[in-house]
């Protein structure tokens, strides 16, 4: 009897084989707009330290809010299996949209802190409404070639990233435009999300709403180890994209130059996190022909070695600082996709969506710790010390993914490929 399990009926969208890589394009355009709203704030915090006069906690504060409100609406979603009964399209339409007020309120109308956290924990919560959606609706459109579709989704995420370190370095915008431009390129993802992304044919069971569910993903050793190794690389991921900027800003400073061969800090700092999209796409094809396991754990050992190696070049010549920040940049988020890409892999077909965001609300909730500490080690040792305790968490993630590499699960990942 011809298979009739809800990845194998027929839709016309395969017609065209080539439909899956424009969808991809579209999808991969609106996240990137979408989530130039994450580092909006971190991006200007020098103007915001000034007028605000920020203590280094306040600096802090405004980057690890975002990741808190992520933490609450990822939680929320997954407790409520939001991606999995609600069209993941509608939930980012309106994540973007909501996004993009709250932080062009901040930038009409804030002039204190408090205000200004509030308005960040609330982008946070978009952001979760933004980003696992993406993932699942990324997969309805392909089973093949998952892992770099899965990748070049996360490249676009990780340039949408930067964006904001590129506005505030190419112009000459106030902080308060920078983090306007950066709610006008959110409402245009809300656009292209309504007007061109759709689901594709390859389409999840329908769920019901199931709490037991946002905790299955830690009761099979399979996705366990998965998510372990995820909290490694995002132990290291966001704290690395936060105060990256920061810390060559302050390279050059103490060098007694003003540019990295021509480019301003921040134009530096956009380049670094922005060239994780190759990385992305690269470490999408290595998955995809040689593993998952193979690519996150060879990912996770450079990164991790990056993150030990940069603070001996603090105030050194600034071709090593970029060169080692460029290669640390590829190698940190090379990773990032294809963990999720297991996740659709190994979880219930019916709860991927939910699976998803449970893996990212916990990765993210170790990102809070791992943010704050960073300019706790730079006021006590200095910047040349400050990422070295982010290496632990890519070596953890490397043993987990070793192990999960010796399991019958690992057969599931990649059509084989461990």
């Amino acid at each position: 009897m011809r298979d009739q399990s809800p990845q194998s009926i027929y839709h016309p969208y395969q017609k065209d084989a080539g439909q899956r890589w424009r969808a991809l394009v579209y999808l991969s355009i609106a996240e990137l707009f979408a989530l130039s709203l994450w580092f909006s704030a971190t991006a200007v915090l020098p103007a915001l330290s000034t007028e605000w006069q920020l203590s280094d906690s306040g600096r802090a504060g405004l980057t690890i809010a975002v990741q808190v409100g992520f933490i609450i609406g990822t939680l929320l979603s997954a407790l409520g299996n939001l991606p999995d009964i609600y069209p993941p399209r509608v939930l980012m339409a309106i994540s973007a949209a909501v996004g993009a007020v709250a932080n062009g309120a901040l930038a009409l109308w804030v002039d204190n802190l408090a205000p200004a956290l509030v308005l960040r924990v609330i982008t946070g919560i978009c952001m979760a409404g933004a980003y696992p959606p993406a993932m699942k609706i990324m997969a309805t459109w392909f089973r093949d070639d998952r892992g770099v579709a899965m990748g070049i989704l996360i490249g676009a995420l990780t340039a949408g990233s930067a964006i904001p370190h590129l506005i505030r370095g190419a112009t000459d915008l106030p902080w308060r435009q920078t983090l306007l431009a950066s709610s006008l390129l959110a409402v245009l993802s809300c656009v292209i999300i309504l007007v061109l992304v759709r689901d594709g044919p390859y389409r999840f069971p329908p769920a019901r709403f199931d709490i037991r569910m946002a905790g299955a993903i830690f009761r099979e050793r399979g996705l366990r180890l998965t998510c372990f190794g995820y909290f490694g690389h995002m132990w290291e991921l966001y704290p690395m994209w936060a105060w990256i900027g920061v810390f060559l800003a302050e390279s050059i400073q103490i060098r007694g130059a003003n540019d990295y061969f021509g480019m301003h800090p921040s134009v530096a700092a956009f380049l670094v996190i922005a060239i994780g999209a190759l990385g992305c796409y690269i470490g999408g094809v290595v998955s995809d022909r040689w593993g998952r396991t193979t690519l996150t754990m060879a990912a996770m050992g450079l990164s991790g070695l990056c993150a030990l190696l940069i603070g001996f070049t603090f105030g050194g010549p600034p071709g090593v600082t970029l060169a080692i920040a460029i290669l640390w940049g590829i190698t940190v988020i090379a990773d990032s996709a294809q963990f999720s890409t297991a996740v659709t892999e190994l979880s219930q077909p019916a709860y991927v969506g939910t699976a998803l965001t449970i893996q990212t609300c916990v990765g993210f909730a170790l990102t809070v710790a791992s943010i704050w500490m960073i300019p706790v080690v730079v006021s006590w040792v200095g910047w040349r010390w400050a990422f070295v305790g982010l290496g632990v968490g890519p070596f953890l993630g490397v043993a987990a993914m070793g192990r999960l590499r010796d399991l019958p699960d690992s057969l599931k990942l990649a059509a084989g490929r461990r």
